[in-house]
């Protein structure tokens, strides 16, 4: 398992990989890069532990362990949205 400090954020894009999947790790980066963030994003493959997620539908994506989408590719903007509500980003 991966260890986050206090002040990185880091992202899990669940998914087989298709390119909904990638589109939406690509928007992650780009929000991140935008908003000035360093960032950790993985990309799990691996259905047995997207499943460990509660996850029904892909792609998702996970935040510091807690899923904040599923079923849907956000954009640049919605994904922004969300890092601005992380209580410990500036």
């Amino acid at each position: 398992m991966s260890q986050v400090s206090d002040n990185q954020m880091m992202f899990k894009v669940l998914g087989s990989g298709c390119k909904k999947c990638q589109t939406l790790e690509d928007n992650v980066r780009q929000a991140c890069q935008e908003e000035g963030l360093e960032i950790t994003v993985e990309h799990e493959r691996d259905f047995v532990k997207i499943s460990s997620y509660g996850v029904m539908s892909t792609p998702a994506l996970v935040l510091n362990e807690d899923v904040v989408s599923s079923g849907k590719v956000l954009t640049v903007e919605d994904v922004k949205k969300i890092i601005r509500e992380v209580p410990y980003v500036d």
